[in-house]
This record gives structure tokens, sequence and C-alpha cells, in this order.
């Protein structure tokens, strides 16, 4: 079997995140890292966050558009607690 000439088979290469550049004024950056932290989520997961909902409610969100990825900690068990002293 030969592999194309571009590197690996781009069917099992995972897809990776796009990397922009955004440039905001400050009061609309701290509104949003506040927000974003009032739901946990980091200010680069808050602006996903609401550009998929706002494509969503456009009808334009692609139907190949992934789910969006989990952050934080694995759901499941709880951490192993501290000794009380």
């Amino acid at each position: 079997m030969t592999v194309p000439s571009g590197g690996s088979d781009p069917q099992r290469r995972p897809q990776q995140r796009k990397q922009v550049l955004l440039r905001l004024d400050p009061s609309v950056y701290e509104a949003l890292a506040r927000w974003a932290g009032d739901e946990l989520r980091s200010a680069n997961a808050q602006i996903e966050f609401l550009l998929r909902r706002a494509l969503a409610e456009a009808g334009r969100l692609p139907g190949e558009a992934g789910p969006l990825p989990r952050r934080g900690r694995p759901p499941g068990g709880s951490a192993p607690r501290p000794p009380s002293a």
C-alpha cells in the first residue's frame, strides 16, 4: 500500500483544531472571562460555545462539526481525599 506524498493517510489523522487570533476590547474580554468563570469554562471554550450556539440558531452549524471537546476531570469516581487531621 502506498501512502500519498502529502504524509499520513488523511482518513486516519485526527482533525486538528484551528487557531485564530482574536482582538477584543478589554472590557468585552473581561465580561466574557467572568461569564466563562461562572460556567466553569475557559474564555476560549466560552467563545467556541457561544459561536456554536449562534451558528446553530442561524441554521449554519455544519453537520460535520463534532461535539465540543470535554475539558477538565473525566467523569466517574471522585478524587481521593486527603486523610482527616
